[in-house]
Parts: C-alpha cells; structure tokens; sequence
C-alpha cells in the first residue's frame, strides 16, 4: 500500500455536523456501504464525464484518482462494494463505469424537487441550470410570505405552504432544498417530512434534525469561509497566548 493510503483513512471521514444518511443500505455481500463511499460517488461520476467528452475509452483507477486527489487504491476500494467494473491491464470502460455509477445512483432518471424558500438565495437556486442539467428538476416552490404567492419563477409559479401536501403528492417529490431563515428550518424540515420528503439539501444557516430514514445534508457556505480563515493566519502567530 502507498503513503497515500497510510495518510488517507477515508472510509472513517466524519461526517458534518448535522449531516446524516438514513440507514445504509448492505452490497449483495452483506456489507454495510460508508456514507463517505457514497459522497466520493458523484465526484467519480462527474470525472468520467469529462472523460467521456475528451473521448477517453478506458481509464486506470491512477489516471481517475490523479484527476481527483483520491489514491488508486481509494477509488478501488470504494467500487469494489459494488462490483468488479475493471480489466486487468486496461482499466475501466469509461462509459460503462460511468451507466454503472448512475445506475447506482439512480441517475438514471428524473427526480423532481420542491424548493421552500424564495428570497434571493432561492430565487438564485430556482434558476440554476445545473440541476436540471443533471436530472434534478425543480417543480414546485413554496413560500410563507403571501407577497410572494402567485410570483412567477421561469415557468413556476410560487405557492402557499398550505398548497405543500397536495403539489408533493401529485408530483411525487421525494427531495427538497431548505431556503428560508434559520428560525424556520426546522419547522419547515418537518413540514416536508410528514408529507413524503426523505431527502432534503438544507441551505438555511443552522442545523436542523431529521428523523432516521430521512436523508439530509446541510450547506452553509459561511460556515466554510469562517474555517478557512484559520489558514490565513500568518505563520508564527501565536495562538492562546
């Protein structure tokens, strides 16, 4: 085994404060599949698109894991939880790794997304072409203030909170992004999980808790800023002192 893999445990990465999967589901071995695993997925996938439009055909696990910093033996690991996608002396298939992937993913198909929250962050979110540009439609955004009701987003029209139980049920709205206050996150989580949501991406600036099948992550930008910050810091400061 490389350096690489001594200084890397990433299997045992911790999660973010607040960030949970439901419980993981087992490989056809039996094996519990680390979250982590999960999360470095979407990286894999989105590299072998790259790949794709190069017109790369075949990739080793060194060639992917130096366009992504993660060690030749990391990404070998990782996708023998799910099989055995390579050929010895050719690497993998780019375009078959990557229908692997997705499928494991479920890539493979649309998910349509409600969108709570629709002041400026959410309006920036509700035209974002990249999730649609990769399979994640926004198709119903809500709102609690009734200034906003009737407010036109591209083609979507923004609702009423009380209009949440039926627009989710029609159209099958399994994953959700939280825009709105802090104070109003967790109201809001809760909300969308006694009508169907098992899945939320939580923009507001606080923690919120979600029930164990429920999958949640939160994103918080200036919480992210704040701990670079701390290596910016001249070299000899002297902390504590």
């Amino acid at each position: 085994m490389d350096s690489k893999d001594d200084e890397q445990d990433l299997d045992r990465e911790p999660q973010l404060e607040g960030d949970h999967p439901p419980p993981g589901r087992k490989n056809s071995r039996g094996e519990n599949i680390p979250d982590v695993v999960i999360r470095r997925l979407p990286i894999y996938a989105r590299t072998l698109e790259y790949l794709l439009a190069e017109r790369v055909i075949h990739v080793s696990s060194e060639e992917l894991g130096d366009r992504i910093d993660v060690s030749a033996a990391q990404i070998r690991r990782d996708l023998a939880y799910f099989g055995d996608f390579g050929k010895q002396g050719k690497g993998y298939n780019v375009e078959f790794l990557l229908g692997q992937i997705k499928a494991i993913l479920q890539l493979h198909h649309a998910w349509n997304i409600a969108l709570v929250g629709v002041g400026d962050l959410g309006r920036a979110l509700a035209r974002y072409d990249g999730f649609s540009q990769s399979g994640f439609h926004i198709t119903a955004l809500f709102d609690h203030s009734s200034r906003k009701h009737g407010q036109r987003i591209g083609s979507l029209v923004i609702q009423p909170m009380d209009a949440m139980p039926r627009l989710l049920q029609e159209q099958a709205i399994e994953i959700a992004l939280i825009a709105v206050p802090a104070h109003a996150a967790q109201e809001v989580a809760d909300q969308l999980i006694q009508h169907g949501v098992r899945a939320i991406l939580n923009y507001a600036p606080t923690v919120v808790k979600v029930p164990k099948h429920v999958s949640i992550r939160h994103i918080d930008p200036v919480v992210a800023l704040q701990s670079m910050t701390y290596y910016l810091a001249a070299p000899d400061e002297d902390y504590g002192a």
